[in-house]
C-alpha cells in the first residue's frame, strides 16, 4: 500500500455528531472525500440533509439525521437507523458539544452538568453504542473533538473547559479498553473562524487572537478536519490514546479578557 492510499477511507461509514456546519460539517466532507460513507447527525435536520446532499455529490452514500446527543432515546435512534441504512458502523466522530463563558459563582450545578452532559456524556454513550457494533465489523475508529480549554486555565471558562478536560482524558482511557481493534483519539482544535463566528466577532478581538498566536491566522474548519481524517485513516494505524493539537502554534490563551 502507498503512502496516499494509506489515507483512504473506502468501504467505511462514519457517524459525524453535530455536522450541520462548522467543523462537523468539514470532517462529514473529508471522510467523503477519502471514500467513506457517512451519517450527517445535528439537531436542525434541515441543516443537515444539506451536507448529506454534499456527500452524495461527492459520489458517497449519506444519510441525514436529527438527533439531539444529550437526549438518550435519541442517541439509540441515531445508531440503530445508522445501522439499518448503511449496513454496519466503522466510525465515530463526537464532534456535539460546545459551552461559553459561565461565572461559577452564578451557574447553578445542573446548568454546569448540563455542559458536561452535552460535551462528555453524549460522547461516551455514544462510544458505547458504536463499539459493538464496530466489533462486528472487524474494527473500527472514534474520533473526539476535545479544545485547547481543556488545557488553559483562564477566567470564566471553568464549566467548559472541565467538560472538554474530561472529554480530553477520556479519550485516552478508552483507548486503552478498546485496544487493539478500535483506535480511539481526540482533535484539540484552538480558535477557529467557523462562518457564525466571523459574523459575530469584533475586528478587534479578532486581531487580538492572531496576533497571540505564532501563526498569526485564525484556524478554519477544515484545518481540523485534516487532523480528523488522519486519525481515521490507516495512515495512523499506529496511534491510540493521543490529542492532536490544531491551535496555530498557541501554548498559552489567545482569547483577550
Amino acid at each position: 500500500m502507498s503512502l496516499l492510499q494509506r489515507f483512504n477511507l473506502a468501504g467505511s461509514v462514519a457517524i459525524v455528531t453535530g455536522s450541520s456546519r462548522g467543523i462537523g460539517r468539514a470532517i462529514a466532507l473529508a471522510y467523503a472525500d477519502a471514500g467513506a460513507d457517512v451519517v450527517c447527525s445535528a439537531r436542525s435536520l434541515a441543516d443537515v440533509e444539506a451536507v448529506a446532499q454534499a456527500v452524495r455529490s461527492r459520489g458517497r452514500r449519506a444519510l441525514a439525521l436529527s438527533c439531539d446527543v444529550t437526549d438518550s432515546e435519541q442517541r439509540i435512534a441515531l445508531v440503530r437507523n445508522a445501522c439499518e441504512h448503511m449496513g454496519r458502523i466503522t466510525h465515530l466522530v463526537n464532534n456535539a458539544g460546545g459551552g461559553g463563558p459561565n461565572d461559577p459563582l452564578q451557574m447553578t450545578p445542573q446548568a454546569f452538568e448540563q455542559v458536561m452532559s452535552f460535551n462528555v456524556t453524549a460522547a461516551y454513550a455514544l462510544t458505547q453504542l458504536c463499539v459493538p457494533l464496530m466489533r462486528e465489523a472487524g474494527g473500527g475508529n472514534i474520533v473526539n473533538i476535545t479544545s485547547v480549554a481543556a488545557r488553559y486555565a483562564q477566567r470564566h471558562f471553568s464549566a467548559y473547559g472541565s467538560a472538554k478536560a474530561a472529554l480530553t482524558h477520556l479519550t485516552r482511557l478508552l483507548a486503552q479498553e478498546f485496544a487493539p481493534q478500535i483506535r480511539v483519539n481526540a482533535v484539540s482544535p484552538g480558535p477557529i473562524l467557523t462562518d457564525a463566528l466571523a459574523g459575530v466577532m469584533p475586528a478587534a478581538m479578532r486581531d487580538t487572537m492572531q496576533a497571540n498566536t505564532p501563526l498569526k491566522c485564525l484556524g478554519t474548519p477544515e484545518d481540523i478536519a485534516a487532523a480528523a481524517l488522519y486519525l481515521a485513516c490507516p495512515a495512523s494505524a499506529w496511534v491510540t490514546g493521543k490529542v492532536i493539537e490544531v491551535d496555530g502554534g498557541a501554548d498559552s490563551t489567545v482569547w483577550p479578557g
